[in-house]
């Protein structure tokens, strides 16, 4: 083997970055990974019916609907809220 010629010895680092090319590799790699959980994450955010901001959700069913005015009747009846409050909350829910 030629030992005057580095470019032919095994093991020279071939970009000639030392420390740096190794820094940057990790920290490339370091973002490759974030961003594939942050991927994730929004991929399972979004998959979920009930997801953070509510938006793109069903109307609530007839049922779900039925609960929320017993719910309301409830919190009326044990003075939680007021007439109008649960006045409102019927308007709100389209009764």
């Amino acid at each position: 083997m030629m030992r005057g010629n580095r470019g032919l010895d095994w093991g020279y680092d071939m970009m000639g970055g030392g420390a740096w090319s190794g820094l940057l590799t990790l920290l490339f790699g370091a973002l490759v990974i974030a961003g594939i959980v942050v991927l994730v994450i929004w991929a399972v955010r979004s998959g979920t019916k009930h997801g953070g901001t509510g938006t793109g959700s069903s109307p609530p069913t007839s049922a779900e609907h039925d609960d929320a005015i017993a719910i309301a009747r409830r919190r009326l009846a044990s003075g939680e809220i007021t007439h109008e409050q649960y006045e409102e909350i019927v308007t709100a829910l389209g009764r």
